[in-house]
């Protein structure tokens, strides 16, 4: 008997291997989920690379009924073979970064020790490779039909995804959230740094029309004034936010406004950590403040509640703690909404 005539979504979670245990093959779904886990650029906590197999084992927990989107997982949610050689190629290049970065901070000139322009080297290099890698297995996903969503990893992960997303959906939006602009240029060296992805996609993603960031709380000046600047980004951060409600406006008034600046098809971009810490302690950089779990899936709602269509997502940064599987279990809720999401405004 097909084993998607067996799948009981009321039963116990089933351990397969697959995000949340169903049992759908590529060929039979409409969202493909990639997992890319790579933390090597990772700036102070690490753990991301083990985020994939963390919310796949989490996952299986979930209750699989969606009010907002009842029903759309069973279009087909596929969970495409992980690599495990990306995550031991990060795990090769850690050390290496983590050289660089102490050397950094404490106050050294990288080309006082010759190993140091090699280990950033080999660091950028695997990145680029890596980048190359995800844009082709999203492009391949995109041309046979299929939607795509990325489990991070790291949050420089997913620039691979966007640029396929954005040549064949030219105009698209993203909607990112996260507690940082990560419009740095190459930060600490690192040409594709987890701190940089948004800098990255204004240049190597075209079809990128605009970027709307939602709940940073901790940049720099400088990305500050690139975020004010360019005619392709727009800043809601938490200030900003904390104001508007403060000052007694609705968050579905707010959500609103913010779903208002996107064009009519979205790419949501979902850093774990523009949660409040509580939800999300083990990622990299937690940082005090940000939104609720139910604030952030109420504005992804709102979203496809607009009439618009979202055409990729990615979530990333989800580290498991060492003592508590809570970011995991976040994390999984969170990817569940995603799917739900993006299904629903595909029908």
């Amino acid at each position: 008997m097909d084993d998607r005539l067996q799948f009981d979504p009321d039963g116990v979670g089933v351990d397969n291997g697959n995000y949340f245990g169903f049992p759908f093959e590529e060929e039979d779904a409409r969202l493909v989920l990639l997992s890319v886990p790579w933390d090597v650029t990772a700036s102070y906590g690490g753990g991301a690379a083990f985020g994939p197999d963390a919310i796949i084992e989490a996952s299986t927990q979930l209750d699989f009924y969606d009010p907002f989107a009842p029903g759309a997982w069973r279009r087909g949610i596929a969970t495409a073979a992980i690599d495990y050689s990306v995550q031991d190629r990060s795990s090769r290049l850690r050390p290496d970064a983590r050289k660089v970065i102490e050397r950094l901070e404490e106050g050294g000139n990288l080309l006082e020790d010759y190993l140091m322009p090699r280990r950033l080297e080999r660091v950028n290099t695997a990145s680029e490779e890596l980048n190359r890698e995800v844009y082709e297995a999203s492009r391949q996903r995109l041309d046979a039909g299929r939607l795509v969503g990325l489990v991070g990893g790291d949050h420089s992960t997913p620039l691979g995804l966007i640029r396929a997303v954005a040549e064949r959906e030219p105009g698209v939006g993203i909607l990112h959230l996260d507690a940082h602009c990560d419009l740095r240029e190459a930060y600490e060296g690192f040409t594709y740094s987890h701190a940089s992805i948004m800098y990255n996609v204004l240049q190597e993603a075209p079809g990128v029309a605009r970027i709307v960031q939602v709940g940073q709380r901790d940049y720099s000046a400088r990305e500050r004034e690139l975020a004010l600047t360019s005619p392709r980004v727009e800043l809601f951060d938490d200030h900003l936010l904390c104001g508007r409600r403060f000052g007694g406006e609705s968050w579905t008034a707010i959500c609103d406004a913010i779903v208002e600046r996107l064009p009519e098809k979205v790419y949501v971009s979902f850093d774990i950590d523009v949660l409040s810490v509580e939800y999300c302690s083990s990622t990299g950089t937690p940082v005090a403040g940000g939104l609720s779990f139910n604030e952030a899936v109420w504005l992804v709602d709102r979203v496809a509640a607009s009439g618009r269509r979202i055409v990729g997502f990615d979530l990333c940064e989800v580290a498991p703690g060492k003592e508590s599987t809570i970011d995991a279990s976040v994390g999984a809720r969170v990817l569940f909404k995603l799917c739900g999401a993006i299904l629903k405004t595909n029908e």
